[in-house]
This record gives C-alpha cells, structure tokens and sequence, in this order.
C-alpha cells in the first residue's frame, strides 16, 4: 500500500484503487490509526469506504452530503443527526434511526423534535425497526388505565386522542393525554406494567417533573405484558425482549 497524508487529507492506492479521506472525515482519525498502526490492507480499505458512505447517503426525504444531513432539502441538526452521523462513520446499520428521525420530523412540536431521542436513550427505552420507540405504561391488575379506569391496555390495543387534547406544557406533571414513561416510574404508578409503542410524531410533551421520567402522547399501541427491562437501544419491534432475531452484541444494545 502506498499512501500520503497532508493538511487536506489521506490518499492510499490499495491492491491498484485510489482511496480518499478528508481531514475532517469523522472516519479521518480512523483511517489515519489503521495505517500508522500498519493494519491489513483490506481493514484499511474498508475504512475508506466507509468514510465515502458518511460523505453520500440518499434515502427517501433523507439525504446526507459530506458529513451534513438534509430533511427534504433543509439541513437538520441536532443529538439524533449526530447519532446517526456517528453510526455512519463507524459504519454501523442506521435505517431504524433514518425511520425515527423521518417520524421524528413529522412532530409539528420543537420541543419534541429537539430533547425527544435524549429522553429514550437516557432512560432506556429502544428504538424499533420502523422508527418508533417502546416505553412502559403502569396500569391496573385488570389492564386498565390508573386515572380514570376505562382505556383497556390488554396487548393489542391501539388508543388514540386529538393532538389538540394533550396538555403541551412541560411545566405540568400530571395532565391531559396519555402518558408513557421510564421503567422506574411506570412500575411505581400501576399494580400492572405493560410494554407500549409509540410514534415520535405523537409525542407532545417531556414533562420536566420526576426528572422527565415521563411523556405525554396522543397515540400509543399495548405490545405485551412487562416481562423485564427492555434493551437499551434497538429492539425488533414484534419481538421485544429479543425471543427470535434480537442479538444481544447488536451495535445498537451497547
């Protein structure tokens, strides 16, 4: 392998193919160990390659352009586009965030786009195949909600409100709409804990209160029964607590 490195980047020619790494690649530093270090020429390409895959990423309203993400042709910012940007660069699956982050965007709530996936990975709770995330929700031994006893949360069931009916003040703790939390909170409030499902787009509120251990949403879907903790950040959404495909050295459970 033949290589030079200067101020504006690296170029390699592996088995006769020109590689190029930009200086400020977030793959650069990657590139450039693997080489000092004398890593095998094929490692060494694979970074390359993965480094070019950050620079260019086109799926559906997402696009990624040397290092910049774009949401229908606007530039978009924030902790979930620096994750995914992460998981680009070190060349891990991003399609179950590129599915949250298109849900995530559809949320006409600033305040929900912008401390939504912070509160998840905080508190545990791991994002599905198709973009939503999986929560706790306490309720009574027969199933039904705490509050007012009349949502039936038996595994299966699917309850929805108007947006416009959900409190969206974070300032307020115990309000209108339906509320979803962290394990912790969920297992104190009901004698009952069911897994639940929800779409980023329908969340509405992170109240500050409890040390935001809950939100507020107007749609959510009862996936089953409350067998133990989730895994922490990606879960096949039909499966939970990973009885068929979940693989527990996945990237995303780290």
């Amino acid at each position: 392998m033949n290589y030079i490195v200067n101020d504006s980047g690296i170029t390699a020619i592996i088995d006769g193919e020109q590689y190029t790494v930009a200086s400020d690649n977030p793959v650069y530093g990657q590139v450039k160990d693997a080489i000092i270090n004398r890593e095998d020429s094929d490692t060494i390409a694979q970074l390359f390659r993965t480094a070019n895959a950050v620079k260019r990423y086109f799926r559906g309203d997402i696009e990624v352009e040397d290092g910049v993400l774009f949401y229908q042709g606007e530039e978009v910012n924030g902790y979930v586009v620096d994750k995914i940007l992460s998981f680009m660069a070190d060349g891990l699956p991003v399609e179950p965030l590129i599915n949250f982050l298109t849900n995530l965007l559809e949320n006409p709530s600033k305040r929900s786009i912008e401390e939504l996936y912070k509160f998840l990975e905080h508190k545990n709770m791991p994002i599905t195949d198709d973009g939503c995330f999986l929560g706790y929700k306490g309720v009574n031994d027969d199933y039904t909600d705490v509050h007012s006893s009349t949502f039936d949360n038996t595994p299966g069931q699917v309850h929805e409100m108007p947006r416009r009916s959900v409190d969206d003040d974070f300032r307020h703790g115990c309000s209108y709409g339906f509320h979803v939390g962290s394990l912790e909170y969920a297992t104190s409030w009901g004698r009952r804990t069911v897994i639940v499902k929800v779409n980023p787009k329908d969340v509405v509120s992170v109240p500050e209160c409890s040390n935001f251990q809950k939100l507020r949403t107007a749609k959510y879907e009862v996936i089953e029964d409350y067998k133990g903790a989730l895994p922490q950040n990606y879960t096949k959404d039909t499966d939970p607590y990973g009885l068929g495909d979940y693989d527990p050295y996945d990237p995303y459970n780290n």
